[in-house]
């Protein structure tokens, strides 16, 4: 039950903030009319959101990701968080 945690928010309000730009995104944008595009659309928008959050460029892992992936080798595990500046 939420009451046993006071660590958490009683409002998912962050969360939904969190998610805003990426539902405009997808309403404007044709690749989530597939299942296959919106499997992607929301893997890419989690790994962007994660980064931005451990204080990390997303692009240099996603970079990584994609030139390991077409080699068929696992995908590296995401950078450690970073402290903030």
């Amino acid at each position: 039950m939420i009451l046993d945690h006071a660590e958490l928010p009683l409002t998912s309000n962050d969360a939904e903030r969190a998610l805003h730009h990426w539902v405009i995104a997808r309403r404007i944008g044709t690749v989530t009319h597939t299942d296959p595009g919106s499997h992607a659309f929301v893997l890419l928008a989690s790994v962007i959101d994660t980064s931005y959050k451990r204080n990390v460029s997303p692009w240099p892992y996603l970079d990584e990701i994609l030139r390991k992936r077409r080699r068929r080798l696992p995908a590296p595990a995401p950078p450690p968080p970073r402290p903030a500046a």
